[in-house]
């Protein structure tokens, strides 16, 4: 990565990279509260297990206008490694590359919820806790999931939307289920706010490709 400014005495090389920002940040895709198919970075803190409130700041990403290659092709859910130019407001992506291809789902109103979610947020009710978890596996008995159920909020909060736009951040739950896992495996979190349940239902499946991710998707019409 090369200086914004022309230093005197600097290569052609340099020359002809200058004008590449220097800071490339870690970030986390999300969908824009300004809808229109508009997205969000949102900044990922060193400790992305944090709950600390303004430990993530959001930015609304720019339609279009981008210098880097590859923008078309971001959805919500990815990791990368980005760097934005602020001659725009909102900004664009001057340099980008995937970290990890994590993919966010989202549905609404869902029925007939599955047994899993619906004992972990029974058990949460008896309890009198407003978060409640567990780790789900296949017919062998291997770990495919991290199930986690939350109570609705009071007042005019919409957690599901929190969620969604990164308001309330996935990262920390995203990050204890990637902790020891270096080679960058691709994940896909569903989140599913059900009709007959006073709860929002975050469900990752460990592996984007294998079974469970495809049986959820299939059971909630997940795009």
């Amino acid at each position: 990565m090369t200086a914004d400014d022309e230093l005197p005495g600097v290569s052609d090389e340099d020359d002809e990279l200058s004008g590449v920002p220097e800071e490339m940040e870690t970030f986390r895709v999300y969908e824009s509260s300004r809808r229109g198919g508009s997205l969000a970075f949102v900044r990922v803190p060193a400790d992305p297990t944090t709950d600390e409130p303004g430990a993530y700041e959001v930015t609304a990403i720019a339609a279009d206008g981008h210098d880097a290659d590859g923008v078309a092709d971001l959805h919500p859910g990815m990791v990368v490694s980005a760097a934005l130019d602020w001659q725009t407001e909102p900004p664009t992506i001057a340099a980008l590359e995937v970290v990890r291809d994590t993919r966010f789902s989202f549905a609404r109103d869902v029925t007939g919820l599955f047994e899993a979610a619906r004992e972990t947020w029974a058990d949460a009710k008896r309890r009198g806790e407003g978060v409640n978890s567990r780790v789900t596996r296949n017919t062998d008995g291997a770990e495919n999931g991290a199930l986690y159920t939350f109570a609705e909020q009071s007042g005019q909060r919409d957690l599901f939307e929190e969620f969604r736009t990164g308001a309330r951040p996935l990262d920390p739950l995203l990050a204890r289920v990637d902790a020891g896992d270096r080679d960058g495996g691709a994940r896909e979190a569903f989140v599913l706010d059900p009709v007959d349940e006073r709860c929002v239902v975050v469900y990752v499946a460990l592996d984007r490709d294998g079974m469970l991710a495809s049986t959820v998707r299939d059971t909630y019409d997940v795009a």
